[in-house]
Parts: structure tokens; C-alpha cells; sequence
């Protein structure tokens, strides 16, 4: 079945959603799944050497290589990537605010909810494209910070403050989120993501929409204000230059 962002699937990624903490395997299952024909829609996979930029343990690499891509991760945590077991082969330690490639790289450059975890998130885009090749694709996905689950785990109370919301956190969980605000959290707004998209030089704009909503909901990502909440997570799609 052709990729097609339909309400029926916004439903059932949302429902894996909902086991993001409890059974990761089955959301990121799920999201490496659908990214595969999301991407798809502006590259074609069967052969392209592609990078994901926070790879993390690997539940992406098994859905691309299964669409023929010739797959490289990267990601600053060693624990990350262990997470499944032993570490994959093309898989690289280093940060997203410095690839350690070369320009013009890779035919795909990737990245799934990485963007709002370091503290310089329009560098590591800028950094993507760099290492993109002409012609190629960046595709860009982060959670938005106002909302929903703009706060991760501290969520809902990130509304009230980032900091507010991780001590709440604490004192309620006896220790400190995963996502620890200000430090591997950080607040990315669609605003922001647009302004980028817009103002950067070296690649054609070929999307900025919502991920998760269905085709026929896009349009209230266009409303100011309003975007920012019912944006849950936005994709920005480049095609290099």
C-alpha cells in the first residue's frame, strides 16, 4: 500500500504514540515503519547511502535497509546505541552540531526527534544539509515544544516552564526525567523551524508540515499561535542545491 497521510494513519501512529515510554519497540517500530514511506515520497531508497543523525539503537536501520538503503547512524551516546545489544556496523559516535563527514556525503540525511534535544538545533540542520549531496534530500522531524508532549515525559507541566516541570518531575518520581530540561532538552518551536527553513541558503524547500496530522489538517499549521499547539511534531524537508 502507497504512503499516504491519511486519518486512519494519524490514528494509529498517535495510538503508538501513547507506548513511547512502556513499549518503545512498538512506537519506533511503528515511526521507522512509516518513515520509510514518508521519506520515500522525495528519494528513492533502493541504493542511496542515507545518514540518521541520532540514530539511536538502531529501530530505523532494519525499516530503510529494508527499502534498499545503504544505511550510516550517528549518535553522541554510546548508551543509545547499545540499546538493542551489540552496535551495528556504519554506525558512528560524534555530535549532530559537527558531522564527522565530509561535504556533499550523503543522498539522504535523516533525522527523527533529535532536533529538541541539543542546544544549538539550527546548527545541527545546517550541519545536515552541509553533508547532504546535491540533489539529495534532509529531512528534518522534531517534537514541538507547546505541544502536547512538547515536554516528553514531564508533559503536561512543561506549560507551566521547562525547569518547573523537570523539578516537579523529581520530587514526584524520586529522580530526574530522561529529558532533562535545558541540559538534553530544549524548547523548538514551528516558528522557529519555519524562520530557518526560510532564511537557509543552500537547499530548495520542499515541505514544512505536520508529521503526525492527517493531509486534511495540514492547513492549521499555517495559523500562528495555533500551529504551535497543534503541531505535535514538524517535518522540514530540503532538496540540496
Amino acid at each position: 500500500m502507497a504512503w499516504a497521510p491519511t486519518l486512519r494513519r494519524s490514528v494509529r501512529l498517535f495510538r503508538a504514540f501513547r507506548l513511547e515510554q512502556t513499549q518503545p519497540d512498538v512506537f519506533y517500530g511503528a515511526l521507522a515503519a512509516d518513515s520509510v514511506g514518508h521519506v520515500g515520497q522525495y528519494a528513492d531508497l533502493a541504493g542511496c547511502r542515507m545518514l540518521d543523525v541520532g540514530g539511536g539503537p538502531g529501530y530505523f536501520r532494519q525499516a530503510f535497509e529494508g527499502a534498499g538503503a545503504s544505511y550510516f547512524a550517528l549518535d553522541a551516546d554510546v548508551g543509545e546505541l547499545s540499546g538493542l545489544g551489540s552496535i551495528s556496523s556504519r554506525t558512528v559516535l560524534g555530535s549532530g552540531l559537527e558531522l564527522p563527514f565530509a561535504d556533499e556525503t550523503f543522498d539522504v540525511c535523516y533525522s527523527s526527534n533529535v532536533l529538541e534535544h541539543v542546544s544549538d538545533p539550527w546548527r545541527m540542520a545546517d550541519e545536515m544539509v552541509r553533508v547532504t549531496k546535491p540533489g539529495g534530500i534532509t529531512f528534518i522531524s522534531y517534537t514541538v515544544w507547546y505541544g502536547p508532549w512538547g515536554g516528553h515525559e514531564t508533559a503536561p507541566w512543561h506549560y507551566l516552564g521547562g525547569h518547573r516541570a523537570r523539578r516537579r518531575y523529581a520530587r514526584r518520581h524520586g529522580h530526574e526525567p530522561k529529558n532533562r530540561f535545558g541540559e538534553s532538552l530544549f524548547p523548538v518551536t514551528v516558528a522557529a523551524g519555519t524562520r530557518w527553513a526560510r532564511n537557509q541558503t543552500g537547499a530548495e524547500v520542499l515541505d514544512v508540515v505536520p508529521r503526525y496530522n492527517p493531509a486534511a489538517a495540514r492547513w492549521l499549521s499555517a495559523l500562528p499561535v495555533v500551529r504551535e499547539v497543534v503541531t505535535w511534531n514538524l517535518v522540514i524537508v530540503l532538496r540540496r542545491r
